[in-house]
């Protein structure tokens, strides 16, 4: 269970490194953490839960349900509205692919944990948002007027 949190995790760092490289508002720790917690989440939704007389009831599908419904929640909050511009919606979807790659881990797909933030990371790295477009989070501005 222990190996299946920390793979979790490890997907949760792979996407934030590269969101920090952006200087988008949630990095390592932030995608780190949110694909931990989906893990151990999934982890529990497997195994913790049994019957008096001591069989498993194992019903993963409800939990995965609600971690998908609070990331919605946190991936909100990093959203911006300024006018028209619209920015934090590529670190939300980071958020939402780093729970999903935690659950994927925590239910022992490695594989497609580990290729699911390889491919995220090809993603973010190689297909860049258009110059000069200001749309999304990699230029976020933090106060009114200064740039970072």
């Amino acid at each position: 269970m222990l190996l299946r949190i920390s793979l979790a995790a490890l997907v949760g760092v792979m996407i934030g490194y590269e969101r920090r490289r952006s200087s988008a508002p949630a990095g390592i720790r932030t995608l780190a953490l949110v694909s931990m917690g989906s893990g151990t989440f999934t982890v529990i939704s497997i195994f913790a839960f049994s019957t008096i007389e001591g069989e498993f009831v194992r019903d993963p599908a409800r939990i995965a349900a609600q971690v998908a419904t609070g990331i919605g929640f946190i991936g909100a909050g990093t959203i911006i509205r300024s006018g028209t511009s619209v920015r934090g919606l590529t670190t939300a979807t980071g958020i939402w692919v780093a729970a999903a790659l935690g659950m994927a881990a925590g239910s022992g797909l490695y594989v497609l944990a580990i290729g699911g933030a390889l491919l995220a990371m090809l993603i973010l790295a190689f297909f860049p948002r258009k110059p000069g477009h200001r749309n999304g989070d990699d230029e976020a501005d933090v106060e009114e007027g200064v740039r970072h």
